[in-house]
């Protein structure tokens, strides 16, 4: 998710940057889209030169400038004739796909067509307000889990800032909270433990026991403060615990 289009250098480099890490560190297992349309060409019409491939995948190229032409059709290692199926050691629709996308074009996706993307990699600034829009869709920020992880380590917190004017009000929804420590016993390999808090809290979300921010969208929902959410929560892990 990038706006390369307009800030070329920056957000620009950042799409750049990508597509080269996958390539020199992940050829093996990846395949971009523009690879996809090249060989899903050849595989239809073994027979087509490059200038007749390059001209399905981007109608009216003969038109650009030469440079942008000889870019644009040597650019990809699958018009070279770089064998790439040889390189990938397996199926190429077994491989993971990689796309670029304009970063308003993704505000439309994620609400139209989310089942098409895993893992969106972004900047800081372009993930910020795409992730608030996300938890949007399953409650707000009070659902939404949080992590940073690395090589090996992993810090765990939930999507939103503080909130210092509901400070000791109890009113407050802890499941974005929870969730992350969800997401840290699912990192610790405690996958019984993290499933078990994921199954009460949406437990509770169905009988409708919920805080202000999820019953103001729930019909008949019965509102409740953070620490009686948290005690349904308890009762619910407790009843399923039980019942295992």
């Amino acid at each position: 998710m990038h706006k390369g289009n307009i800030q070329k250098f920056t957000e620009g480099g950042f799409r750049d940057w990508g597509y080269e890490l996958a390539r020199e560190e992940f050829r093996a297992a990846t395949v971009t889209e523009r690879e996809s349309w090249i060989i899903d060409n050849l595989d239809r019409n073994p027979a087509l030169t490059v200038e007749q491939n390059g001209g399905m995948i981007e109608p009216g190229l003969e038109q650009g400038y030469r440079r942008l032409q000889e870019k644009r059709l040597c650019g990809s290692e699958a018009n070279r004739g770089c064998h790439l199926r040889d390189a990938w050691q397996g199926p190429v629709e077994k491989k993971l796909m990689i796309n670029d996308r304009i970063a308003d074009s993704v505000f439309q996706q994620v609400l139209l067509r989310a089942d098409e993307y895993s893992v969106l990699a972004t900047s800081n600034l372009n993930g910020d307000y795409l992730s608030d829009a996300c938890a949007a869709q399953v409650g707000g920020l009070g659902m939404a889990p949080g992590s940073n992880i690395g090589d090996g380590f992993g810090v765990f917190e939930a999507t939103h800032g503080t909130a210092p004017k509901y400070a000791d009000k109890d009113v407050i929804n802890p499941s974005s909270v929870m969730l992350s420590g969800a997401m840290m016993l699912e990192f610790l390999g405690w996958s019984e433990a993290a499933k078990l808090i994921e199954d009460g809290i949406a437990r509770t979300i169905q009988q409708k026991r919920v805080t202000y921010d999820l019953e103001r969208l729930m019909p008949g929902a019965t509102k409740v403060g953070t620490s009686a959410f948290a005690s349904a929560i308890i009762e619910n892990m407790a009843g399923q615990a039980v019942a295992r």
